[in-house]
């Protein structure tokens, strides 16, 4: 098997990332197919800040998977930094070749060593197979999520 690479993402991987977005039956109806200027101008906020980056999986040079990263300095646990998961995707050609496991690995040892004591994420209740995922890679559902939409 190929080896699994990790890098930052650039703006000139706008649209592998947001063609991952798109391609997810959830997520379909509230992604865009093509590159808008509000994906960039999100990208570019993210670019300005320290702790939020969107970490990607290639193999043999192309992005086969993506997931943003953001650290959270915190009072509560006694002063605790957290790591945030966003928006984990895997190219749906590409899935079952264990690319997830390795992306979350990685941001796991990336958050770790950035001095994070906690890895947090949420994950839509339609979703038990992503669900069966992260508790196999040691997760515990341990608090109720709640959204609004504005």
């Amino acid at each position: 098997m190929n080896q699994i690479s990790f890098r930052y993402a650039t703006e000139a991987d706008l649209p592998a990332i947001v063609a991952m977005l798109a391609d997810d039956e959830i997520a379909e109806s509230r992604e865009s197919a093509s590159v808008s200027g509000e994906y960039r101008q999100a990208f570019a906020a993210m670019a300005q800040e320290v702790y939020n980056r969107m970490l990607l999986a290639e193999l043999d040079g192309k992005i086969m998977g993506s997931l943003q990263l953001v650290f959270i300095p915190g009072v509560s646990r006694n002063g605790s930094k957290r790591a945030l998961i966003e928006s984990v995707r895997v190219k749906s050609t590409a899935r079952g070749q264990n690319i997830g496991t390795a992306l979350m690995k990685e941001a796991i040892r990336i958050a770790r060593e950035n001095g994070c004591k906690l890895v947090q994420l949420d994950s839509d209740l339609r979703r038990p197979r992503a669900h069966l995922f992260y508790r196999r890679l040691g997760f515990v559902q341990s608090h109720a999520g709640f959204k609004k939409e504005l």
